[in-house]
């Protein structure tokens, strides 16, 4: 057997003393008596499972262990996974036992770990108490120049806010005399417009007038022709008569 296949062995065998289990051993009493050859009980190792499941994991490990499992039975509520041999009790005993001595000292060495952790608390609880004061009156100093650059900011941020507030005022006053301007502007451009569009009526008003005394005046002349009674011939013959008498 190799060294590999030997360690294989050596470490499924351990594994074994971790298995829920029991040993039965022959009564020398009942062997030797006068019906010993009828007793046939043997050293005998059983490994007890609460399901089929755990048995088939049983079986293989006690093969991976070099042992032939025996056929499996009910006793009671459990099932019962027997391995028959003295080898197989001792090598049981000897994994049990070995289990038992690693969970003794893992047990111990969780103690000293204890006590160890409990000696770093300690030593840390003192540590924390000597620094307490140290710390206490960094922190207080800091959260003093905290506020102080806090305030220098907020005042930073008042000149600022009234700097703003006093340009928006001009800004806003100057755009209000500009409006006030513009609108002074188009309501003279508005009169001079309504002005000029009056002077354009009146004149053209006055011009209709014109047209319409002329057209009259043209009209009645020829009537007058017709009355053959123009006032310059009444004038000449008023003179002739003066003239002959």
């Amino acid at each position: 057997m190799s060294r590999d296949e030997t360690a294989g062995l050596r470490a499924a065998q351990l594994r074994l003393g971790r298995l829920p289990g029991y040993v039965r051993r022959p009564d020398p009493a009942r062997r030797s008596g006068a019906q010993g050859h009828t007793y046939k009980k043997g050293w005998e190792v059983r490994f007890t499972a609460r399901s089929e499941a755990e048995i088939a994991e049983i079986r293989d490990l006690v093969v991976a262990a070099g042992f032939a499992p025996a056929r499996p039975f009910f006793k009671g509520h459990q099932l019962i996974q027997p391995v028959y041999g003295m080898a197989a009790v001792q090598a049981y005993l000897a994994a049990r036992q070995a289990a038992e001595e690693h969970a003794a000292r893992t047990a111990h060495g969780r103690a000293r770990r204890g006590s160890g952790a409990a000696r770093l608390r300690a030593a840390a609880k003192a540590a924390h108490e000597a620094v307490h004061d140290t710390v206490h009156e960094a922190v207080h100093e800091a959260a003093r120049e905290e506020q102080e650059a806090q305030q220098a900011q907020q005042t930073q941020e008042i000149r600022k806010t009234r700097q703003d507030a006093g340009r928006d005022a001009v800004e806003h006053a100057t755009a209000e005399h500009g409006t006030a301007d513009v609108r002074a502007r188009e309501h003279e451009q508005e009169r001079l417009s309504a002005a000029t569009e009056a002077a354009g009526t009146a004149g053209a008003a006055a011009a209709a007038a014109a047209r319409l005394a002329r057209r009259r005046a043209v009209e009645a002349f020829p009537a007058q022709l017709a009355r053959g009674a123009s006032p310059d011939d009444r004038i000449a013959s008023a003179e002739g008569r003066r003239t002959s008498s």
